[in-house]
């Protein structure tokens, strides 16, 4: 390939991004944590553990029907044993998951209510945010989650005016914007998985480079032979797909831009098969 794999991010914005989820995080009791299931590990920050303390967390495990339901159980199990966290999965379709994340997210936030009653206060419902990185669904669990619940309760004692509250039930009250988590890797295979996804800006990539990565790791998967019986090909590369689709520029030049395009947009919308990109690691902790 002409061009390297280089995805970059501004640490100026990574900062903003931190400095106003640390904001957030102070309003609320628990915190939901949602992670594409397409890559389980690499939706997921470094420094998560870091970022939310000692809070307790909810793993939501989003866009759920794009990935392979028995490979999903596995990943499930694991983060579960791993991260010490309760891990529901979910998708932007159904609602039969929402009871479930509400009964664990008033559960996880009991401990602080109850130590907040110790103290002599009243009962209050638990307070709740979702967080996440781009593009991992955060706003579709936050519209299902408040569909059936429209009280917007605004500003509280104690807590900053501009926040608005949505009261899910009598026991939990749920911010009602995201919090993002900064798209920070230092690992350029992280970083391409979550382009892969679109947790990543277009302006931060050029599109072969990461469609061609994208081919690679499929290459040297159990997916290969399905992928290759797609594009009706032996040999998953740019070039290879953009002859079998005719693709041409001038010249007899290969127009490479448009089938990575291609590529990128068949993956995210499910079209070539329902993939889990990140593998499960061997002696190694889950963020």
């Amino acid at each position: 390939m002409s061009k390297e794999l280089h995805i970059h991010w501004y640490p100026g914005h990574i900062a903003k991004a931190e400095r106003q989820l640390k904001e957030k995080l102070n309003l609320v009791d628990v915190v939901i944590e949602v992670r594409d299931a397409r890559i389980p590990l690499s939706s997921s920050y470094t420094n998560i553990k870091k970022l939310l303390g000692e809070k307790p967390r909810l793993l939501l495990l989003n866009k759920a029907d794009l990935v392979d339901k028995e490979e999903l159980k596995t990943w499930v199990k694991y983060l579960k044993e791993t991260t010490k966290c309760p891990v529901i999965v979910t998708d932007a379709k159904g609602s039969k998951d929402l009871a479930l994340v509400v009964k664990n997210a008033v559960d996880l936030a009991e401990p602080k209510i109850q130590a907040l009653m110790s103290k002599g206060l009243l009962r209050r419902p638990a307070r709740a945010m979702v967080v996440g990185m781009p593009n991992v669904g955060k706003s579709s669990v936050i519209n299902k989650l408040t569909k059936s619940s429209k009280t917007k309760i605004g500003a509280k004692a104690g807590v900053t005016r501009q926040q608005q509250w949505v009261r899910i039930n009598p026991k939990l009250d749920l911010l009602d914007t995201p919090g993002i988590i900064p798209t920070k890797q230092d690992n350029q295979l992280q970083a391409a998985k979550l382009a892969f996804v679109s947790s990543v800006s277009e302006n931060a990539y050029s599109p072969e480079p990461v469609a061609q990565a994208l081919l690679d790791i499929l290459s040297e998967s159990k997916y290969m032979a399905q992928v290759a019986d797609f594009y009706k090909i032996d040999k998953l590369t740019l070039e290879t797909i953009a002859k079998s689709r005719n693709w041409i520029l001038k010249a007899d030049s290969l127009d490479t831009e448009r089938t990575a395009k291609y590529i990128l947009k068949d993956f995210r919308d499910g079209r070539i098969g329902k993939f889990i990109l990140d593998e499960i690691p061997v002696n190694e902790e889950a963020n």
